[in-house]
């Protein structure tokens, strides 16, 4: 039986890691042709052993002129995910401007790069998916210690609205998935950097009600179901994956 995305050509930034690198591999499973960005290609040397139908680019998501050549070089694209993105540990207190720059730059900028760049060929195929990735931490609720990234995210879920809203009816649908707590690289890395790394682990498991962090699988499974057809009566939508975090 033909997976859920057969036939469709993907674009998914933030492969390297991650959920990034789960929703990559969960396209390439559903029989989509997945084309995986990533700052550090290292990264994803091993993504084409897996599934063939992987190609890994490397592309600084933050560098317009690179993302526009980039996905020049893609082809005509039926899914857009912007995955990539970069968390800031602190209140407003402890942001500085180039902190709440580069926050802006690589969580939010970014998709301005590739949307501006995907969607003038989905509008004249009127057809297309795209996904941004945001946070429950943004507009949905406040997180503490995520001042600079909660309002980029908050920026990410603005943005699918106004895209979705314009154009709406021409074949174009723009989503925003929204994962609680997930146990990545990134969170290891930030759980390891606080000095205790059990106590920083139970505090994020205790901000869900379910007991346990998300998995960057779950993530991914949500994302194709909003890059597949069985959403396609959904758009300027936010899908919260969260273990109950914002209820």
């Amino acid at each position: 039986m033909a997976g859920r995305l057969a036939g469709r050509r993907a674009f998914v930034t933030g492969a390297g890691q991650g959920i990034g690198r789960a929703i990559a591999l969960a396209f390439a499973a559903e029989g989509a042709t997945v084309v995986a960005a990533s700052r550090t290609l290292s990264k994803m040397h091993d993504l084409p052993a897996r599934f063939p139908a992987i190609t890994p680019v490397g592309v600084d998501v933050t560098d317009g002129v690179a993302v526009a050549h980039a996905l020049e070089d893609a082809g005509e694209l039926d899914i857009l995910v912007n995955g990539a993105g970069w968390v800031h540990d602190g209140t407003i207190l402890d942001c500085t401007l180039e902190d709440w720059s580069r926050s802006f730059d690589q969580n939010v900028t970014s998709m301005f790069h590739t949307i501006r760049a995907v969607l003038p060929g989905m509008l004249a195929r009127g057809r297309g998916s795209i996904v941004n990735v945001a946070s429950v931490a943004s507009s949905l609720t406040g997180v503490p210690n995520r001042a600079a990234y909660g309002t980029s995210k908050a920026a990410v879920i603005g943005l699918t609205k106004a895209v979705a809203r314009d154009v709406i009816g021409q074949g174009v649908r723009c989503n925003a998935l929204c994962p609680g707590t997930t146990l990545s690289p990134s969170l290891e890395d930030r759980m390891q950097a606080s000095g205790d790394a059990e106590e920083a682990r139970r505090r994020f498991v205790a901000r869900q009600p379910m007991g346990r962090l998300g998995t960057v699988e779950e993530m991914a499974a949500a994302a194709v179901y909003l890059a597949s057809d069985e959403s396609g009566f959904m758009t300027g939508s936010v899908l919260v994956i969260d273990g109950g975090q914002t209820l």
